[in-house]
């Protein structure tokens, strides 16, 4: 693609809120100064591979790139890495031991040696991020760069190339399988559906039952169906929220009263007396709280 095109391309991936990557692979020294040079004009994040790194961090100085380039001998193209396990994590050693490079980016599935233990080996031995490359075509591959401690890993040509275990070949079919195998080894796929409101109530049967409907970060969700003066309280380790659905909701303070319709919420912060009454009857009440918190009534003198 000419330079004006990759630039909107980087200029689009900004405006979308993520990290733009170029990935370099030259078979000489004049084209990977030329990547170099291409880099800094469309302004990319990070700038991945490459083995010159003596010609390349001149190019890059005083633009905000991140720079991963290739440890170990790499050949031919499609490149390959050669070279003994020893010999990649000396290299790779010597390369995050430099100014001005970020990370790495290790050619690891291009590697004739133990792939797993190859990653394992220099993830452990820099402490500066690597990336993993090189034929990642299926979730065992992501799952073994994850277990290596690597920072992240480049799909290009297999999902270019419909070769992602999906048997969909269509480039968003094979990312969207990427996006969801990578949700679930971090296990960031939800398994809760949403739930109508309507439907929830109509399984509360019984006046004051308050089945507790679900959970969130501690917090419990409970469903009420509330008829008449519920009596004074107050809790003294945390807020609640009630949340009418239907009818209307009086919340009585020591002080005044407020009238609660519905679609409407109020928050009862801790330690504050109040006394719900349900103006309407049943008035079916969706209530947020602490999850253990503790409810104290007051004497009926109190009252």
């Amino acid at each position: 693609m000419p330079i004006a095109q990759l630039k909107a391309l980087n200029a689009a991936i900004r405006v979308g809120g993520a990290t733009s990557y170029l990935e370099v692979v030259s078979l000489d020294r004049e084209s990977e100064i030329a990547s170099a040079q291409a880099a800094v004009e469309i302004g990319v994040d990070i700038l991945l591979g490459g083995t010159r790194v003596d010609d390349v961090l001149p190019v890059i100085a005083g633009a905000s790139i991140q720079y991963c380039p290739f440890p170990g001998r790499i050949v031919g193209h499609p490149s390959v890495l050669e070279g003994s396990i020893p010999e990649i994590v000396a290299s790779a050693r010597d390369l995050a031991g430099r100014d001005g490079v970020h990370g790495l980016d290790l050619l690891a599935y291009r590697s004739r040696e133990d792939v797993p233990a190859l990653m394992r080996a220099v993830c452990a031995a820099v402490s500066k991020p690597v990336y993993i490359a090189g034929s990642i075509d299926n979730a065992e591959r992501i799952t073994a760069v994850k277990e290596a401690g690597a920072a992240g890993f480049t799909i290009g040509t297999a999902a270019l190339d419909g070769k992602y275990g999906t048997g969909q070949r269509d480039v968003a079919d094979q990312l969207a399988a990427i996006i969801r195998d990578v949700a679930a080894l971090n296990n960031h796929l939800s398994s809760v559906p949403k739930r109508n409101l309507d439907n929830a109530f109509a399984e509360v049967t019984e006046i004051r039952h308050a089945p507790i409907a679900e959970s969130v970060n501690g917090m419990r969700i409970r469903l009420d169906k509330l008829e008449g003066a519920q009596g004074w309280s107050f809790d003294r380790n945390g807020d609640k929220l009630f949340f009418v659905h239907k009818g209307r909701l009086g919340m009585r303070f020591r002080d005044r009263q407020e009238v609660v319709g519905a679609g409407e919420f109020i928050v009862v912060p801790r330690g504050v007396e109040h006394c719900p009454v349900a103006l309407d009857e049943p008035c079916d009440v969706m209530m947020l709280e602490t999850a253990g918190v503790r409810t104290n009534r007051p004497s009926r003198d109190g009252e």
